[in-house]
C-alpha cells in the first residue's frame, strides 16, 4: 500500500511544495553559472530508472563546459575536492546539494522519487539478466533525489557497497524508513559530510 500508492502521493505533495524553492535556486545559481562561462545552466544526462528504463535527469551544471568524463574504477563518476573540472559555483552547489534541486521536476514527472537509490549511468552492453540479485534490487524501485547510501555515506563508498545498501532499502521500504533517510540526509548536507569520494 505505501510503496505502490502512498509514496507516490507524498512525492507529488513534496514536489509541488518544493517547486517555488527550485525556481529560486535555478534563477540564483543559474545566473551565476551562465555568466561564469556563458555555458548552459543545466546538465541533463541519461540515467537508468526503475526496471532499468532510461530517462533524462535534470541537474544544474557544476562543471566547466566540455569537461572530460572521468570515472572511478567501479564505473561511478569521479568526485573529488580538488577536481579542476568543477566551477567555483559548482563546488558550492555540490557541498550544499543545490545542483540536485531540479530533480524535483523528475519527481513530479514520475521517473524519480524523493527517497530511493541514486540513479546509475547507462553502461554500454549492460545485460540485466547478468546482474547479481543484489544489483537487480537496485532497479526494483524508482531512483531518488536522496537514498539510504546518499544519506549515510554520500560519496565515501564504492558502487558495490551502494548496491548492497540499495538492496536493503528495496527489501525494507516503508514510511518510517523514508522519514529516517530524509532526516539523515538533512544532517549530512548541513554537516557537509562525505561529500567527495576518495
Amino acid at each position: 500500500m505505501y510503496k505502490k500508492y502512498v509514496k507516490r502521493i507524498i512525492d507529488i505533495i513534496i514536489g509541488l511544495c518544493a517547486l517555488p524553492f527550485v525556481i529560486i535556486v535555478v534563477l540564483f545559481c543559474g545566473t551565476i553559472i551562465y555568466f561564469s562561462d556563458k555555458g548552459p545552466i543545466f546538465y541533463n544526462s541519461i540515467r537508468l530508472g526503475k526496471d532499468g528504463k532510461p530517462y533524462k535527469m535534470f541537474k544544474l551544471r557544476s562543471m566547466k563546459v566540455n569537461a572530460p568524463d572521468i570515472r572511478n574504477t567501479d564505473g561511478s563518476t569521479f568526485n573529488g575536492d580538488d577536481d579542476p573540472r568543477v566551477t567555483n559555483i559548482g563546488h558550492f552547489m555540490r557541498k550544499t546539494s543545490l545542483d540536485e534541486f531540479p530533480q524535483f521536476l523528475n519527481v513530479l514527472l514520475g521517473n524519480m522519487s524523493i527517497i530511493g537509490p541514486r540513479p546509475t549511468v547507462p553502461i554500454e552492453g549492460l545485460n540485466f539478466q547478468e546482474l547479481s540479485d543484489i544489483e537487480k534490487k537496485h532497479y526494483m524501485v524508482k531512483p531518488g533525489i536522496t537514498g539510504y547510501s546518499q544519506a549515510y555515506f554520500r560519496n565515501s563508498i564504492n558502487q558495490d557497497e551502494k548496491f548492497v545498501n540499495d538492496a536493503y532499502y528495496a527489501d525494507n521500504i516503508s514510511f518510517f524508513l523514508d522519514i529516517k533517510v530524509f532526516l539523515k540526509t538533512i544532517q549530512s548536507v548541513v554537516g557537509r559530510k562525505n561529500i567527495y569520494n576518495k
